[in-house]
Order: structure tokens, then sequence, then C-alpha cells
């Protein structure tokens, strides 16, 4: 990528007070002071406690579990498999909490210990303040008993114990417990993460990605960040009808300076709650980005928007599989055909298989009913590729290119259509919100907008 219009150059100093208007850091990490002639532009951070926000990954850390039963060895066995848990190292070792104090004396601890008991209360509290002799300081432990007792909780919390877990246990229960307790105190939120991804190109996945992030901002009324990661052939620009000089290959060619101030400052505001992250959508530069750029980006975006619907590009390289691994949502778009038929399946299988502990991908199928074109039927689709659709859109030629060439979402142009109720009820879903048109303005229904 050409340093013309980038916003990390080397010319730059990070150190200096950035004076010069022409300076595009000095722009994006101005002093405060100054008063800022774009400040109605600027993307405004919602108040992220007002979220239930998504799953981050979980730190490298080290686990030792001691299971008394093959139940619980069972699930931590499928807790250790789980995408958040990619970074951690997890071993497991029969015997509960006489085997782990037996452990203990000879090896070091672990960052997190998980010992199960079916012992009585007081020889449980017993055993766990043996343990504590053989544990550094700093190791978190979590405790599976076998009855739910508010009075050993407490006594196991005074102990220093972390968390008490009492099966039937699922294993994101487990996987989120263990996310908590590593949970870093200044930055506990990240928003929920919607990857759309098409089966094929040219199924639309990028038009559903746009309308669905419209719908869950200005319908659902959750701050969403639409994110274009389609480099050299995004259509968000067009779409919203909203060019931007600085795109998110500014970030992605340093991610390690791309930090929350930078990432806020490079995000443009559409409306109140809608802001873009938009591709350069050229083909002048090959652009050979890093796969962990992606995630660091998509990780920063995540802690300031508490939606972040990204649209991925139809290909299959690394970045795009740990993006869709590490998403907390996967929409997979396709069309009533053989070749999304066999895409789509390909790829649901082995997304199913690496998030085991994940709702599976959620089905749209786009372009439903396309004059003389022979189609397979929605039922024998279902049953092929193991999915029932989550929304089905018709094909609307003449709603979709109007909505275009005015630069609309569907939802603006002709909100009552049943590809705009589709769309709002996938944003339902997602948010658990309902949604509700806005109002036209009268400025609006003057210019037929």
């Amino acid at each position: 990528m050409t340093n013309e219009n980038a916003l990390f150059d080397d010319e730059f100093d990070f150190d200096d007070e950035p004076k010069r208007s022409g300076d595009l850091v000095g722009q994006l990490t101005g002093a405060r002071g100054e008063e800022d002639a774009e400040a109605g532009s600027r993307v405004e951070l919602p108040p992220m406690e007002a979220y239930e926000g998504g799953d981050r990954a979980i730190p490298a850390i080290s686990v030792l579990a001691f299971c008394e039963t093959r139940r619980v060895s069972s699930i931590i066995d499928r807790v250790q498999s789980d995408r958040r848990m990619s970074n951690a190292t997890v071993e497991i070792i029969p015997g509960g909490i006489p085997a782990a104090i037996e452990h203990l004396a000879e090896h070091p601890t672990p960052n997190l210990l998980i010992v199960e008991s079916s012992a009585p209360a007081s020889q449980m509290i017993a055993q766990i303040d043996e343990l504590a002799g053989h544990c550094e300081e700093g190791v978190e432990v979590m405790v599976v008993g076998a009855t739910n007792d508010i009075a050993l909780y407490r006594q196991l919390v005074a102990r220093g114990v972390s968390e008490y877990l009492v099966p039937p246990i699922e294993p994101v229960q487990m996987v989120r417990s263990i996310a908590n307790i590593f949970t870093d105190p200044d930055a506990p939120f990240v928003g929920k993460s919607i990857s759309v991804v098409g089966a094929k190109g040219g199924v639309g996945a990028s038009t559903i990605a746009h309308n669905l992030a419209w719908s869950l901002a200005e319908n659902a009324r959750v701050s969403t960040s639409l994110v274009d990661l389609d480099l050299s052939f995004g259509t968000t620009s067009l779409d919203f009808n909203h060019e931007t000089q600085q795109t998110i290959a500014d970030a992605l060619m340093a991610p390690d300076r791309a930090d929350d101030a930078v990432i806020s400052r490079l995000l443009a505001k559409a409306t109140d709650r809608l802001s873009l992250f938009t591709a350069p959508a050229s083909v002048n530069q090959l652009m050979d980005i890093d796969a962990s750029a992606y995630s660091t980006v998509i990780e920063g975006v995540r802690r300031l928007m508490p939606y972040v619907v990204l649209d991925l590009p139809h290909g299959w390289s690394q970045w795009i599989y740990n993006t869709l691994i590490s998403s907390d949502e996967v929409i997979l778009v396709c069309q009533p055909d053989l070749a999304s038929l066999r895409n789509g399946k390909n790829m649901l299988d082995k997304l199913k298989t690496q998030r085991p502990n994940d709702r599976p991908p959620r089905l749209v199928i786009n372009m439903m009913g396309v004059p003389k074109r022979p189609e397979i039927p929605i039922k024998d689709f279902a049953a092929a590729i193991e999915a029932e659709p989550e929304i089905v859109l018709p094909f609307d030629p003449h709603l979709f290119g109007t909505a275009s060439n005015k630069g609309q979402m569907i939802s603006e142009a002709d909100p009552q259509s049943k590809p705009a109720v589709a769309i709002d009820q996938l944003a339902t879903t997602l948010s658990g919100r309902e949604t509700m048109q806005p109002e036209k303005s009268l400025l609006k229904k003057l210019l037929g907008k």
C-alpha cells in the first residue's frame, strides 16, 4: 500500500504534539484542548454497560483439572476444544482433590486449578485448606461440587476459591466462568461479533451484511459498527454513499499502533448509532496483511461497539477462517443452487466441528424465485445442507436496485417489503430487541428519501 493516504507513515513522530493541519496522525490523535471542527461527524462511543456483549478469547493460561468422574472429565475435554480456549493449555488428571494435593507437592502450580469433589462439606473444606498449602500465590481455583450449598460456597470463597459449579454443567458455561476469572478489569467488555459470509461469490452476502447492520442500528436501536473486510472490492462506501479518506487498511497496515483512540477516529459516522469501517476498494496495490492484524483490529472495534457486523469476502484464507471461528455469530448466505449447497455444506460442517459449544452458523437463503432459473426447493436444500434457513429473501431486483441507486438500505426504501421485514427479524434474533421503523423527518419526506 502506498503511503500517500496512509494513517501511519514513518515520517510522523508519535511523540511530538501534532500542530500541522495536514498531519493525519495529528487529526486523529490531536490535542484535546483544540476546537474540533469535525466533532459532529465523529462517532460517539456508546455506554457499554447497557449491553450484554460477546465472548473474548481466554489468555494463554495453563489449566490443570483433577476429576473424580468421567462426566466432568468429558465436560473439561470439550472445554479445552472450545474456540475461546485456543490459547490455553489444559491437562486432565483423575483423582479429585487428593490427586491435586499429591501432584502439586512435586510440580509447579498452574494459572488455573480445577478440582472436582463429591466429599461432604466439612471434608471438602479440610481438603481445600490442605491444597492451599501447596499452591503458589496468584493461582485461581475452580471447584466442581455435588451439592448446591450456599453456606459451602461462602466458605470456599472465603478461602480464595474463584468459582464453584454444580452439575449439570454445559461446556460453554464453564468456558465463560473461566473467562470471567481472567477478564481484564480495565477492559471487561467486548462487543458481539457477527460474521457474514457467502457460500460462493455473488450471493449477496455484502448486501445482507449492510442491511443487517442498518437494521440493528436503526430499527433494533443498538449501537453497531459495520466493518468491510473486502479490501479490494468492498462496497460499503458505495452502498451508504459515504466516502472516507481513511479506511480499515490504514489500521491493518499498522495494527500495533491502532489503539482504541485511533480506531474510534477511523470509524466513519453514518448515523447516530451506525458507524462504518470502509474498505479502500482499490486494486492499485496488493496488500499482503498478516492474519493476526485482522484479529487485532477486529478486537479493537469490539472494545468500542456493542455490535460489530463483519462483511467478509468470499474466500478461504487463514484470516477468514480465524475470523469465522472466533465470531460470536456466523451468518452463511446461500442461493438455492448446487454450488451454494456444496460449498455451504462444507463450510457448515467445518465450522460446526471447530465451534462445538457455539450455535451453528445461521443460514440465509437469498434471491429465491429468480424467473426461469432452476432452483433447489427450500425444503430439499435445508434437508441436504442439514440446517433450516433463518430467513428466506425473495428475488426483488426493483427494491434492491432502487435502494442501491439512492445510497439507501432496503428498510429505508420500503420498510414493509418482505426482504426488509426478514432482515429486521434476523436483527431481532441476534440482538434480542424488537425492531421499530424510525419515523421519517419532514425534510426526508419532502426529498423523497
